[in-house]
């Protein structure tokens, strides 16, 4: 079942980025076709523009839809964060079914999938619930992300020290995207246990994607670093309200661990 979760995701993310991977240079307009284009793209760079009429300020406005982005996404995140809390809460029932049906023939593994349907029945749990979240989330995201470097307005401006449409000269906003990012991925590894190979997995993406963002940062649009800071904001303080108690009990238990 597993295989089959992460195998919908992956098609699914895969088909929506390559949907518009092929037109990524080519400025998005009302011209532009194609259900990606019309649909998701289009309106969401309009919408940019729309806000930058209102506010007069192109940078205020990818701060103000980033953020009103993030709060329409907010239940299926919320959503998500439960199911991944209620399948982290049995996992040390499924491990003891793993265990007790650890032969390979084929009766024992149906006993096994018949044993962990009934403990998620037990439990109110569905294994799928927390991957639908992601499924609808993932084409929002990557449409803004098209919506931000296809908009030909976006590079005529500037916004603080920087021009929207060049990278940031001083390189200090792919620095706060990189410290964000692992701000943001350490919280929500927060209150979820890992061994063996996931957890070397877990921790070397910790490190590993800060570095990417910090070096795509370097070289994108500062529109787009500008897009990531406040994405990575947004999500440091959804996950501080979210997880309060598991990001609490973290901490004592680190704190513990440092006295000792």
């Amino acid at each position: 079942m597993k295989k089959r979760i992460f195998l919908l995701i992956g098609l699914v993310f895969v088909t929506a980025l390559l949907s518009g991977c092929t037109e990524i240079n080519q400025p998005i307009t009302s011209e532009s076709k194609g259900f990606w284009n019309e649909y998701i793209v289009y309106p969401l760079s309009l919408f940019i523009i729309k806000v930058a009429e209102f506010t007069g300020d192109y940078g205020l406005s990818i701060i103000i839809v980033t953020i009103i982005i993030r709060l329409v996404i907010l239940p299926l995140m919320i959503k998500q964060t439960r199911s991944s809390k209620a399948m982290q809460a049995i996992q040390p029932e499924m491990q003891k079914l793993r265990e007790k049906y650890s032969s390979k023939d084929q009766k024992t593994q149906q006993k096994l999938q018949q044993e962990t349907m009934a403990l998620f029945q037990k439990h109110g749990v569905n294994p799928v619930a927390g991957c639908f979240p992601l499924i609808i989330q993932m084409p929002i995201l990557i449409g803004f992300y098209h919506a931000i470097t296809r908009t030909r307005e976006i590079a005529d401006h500037n916004f603080l020290w920087f021009d929207l449409g060049s990278p940031d000269p001083i390189y200090l906003l792919p620095l706060i995207a990189g410290v964000t990012t692992f701000i943001q991925q350490k919280m929500m590894m927060a209150g979820t246990q890992h061994t063996g190979q996931m957890a070397a997995q877990m921790k070397m993406m910790l490190y590993l994607m800060p570095i990417m963002i910090v070096i795509f940062a370097i070289n994108f649009p500062a529109a787009l670093s500008l897009y990531w800071v406040v994405g990575n904001i947004f999500m440091i303080v959804q996950t501080y309200f979210i997880k309060g108690p598991d990001l609490k009990a973290a901490a004592a238990g680190s704190a513990g661990g440092a006295k000792k």
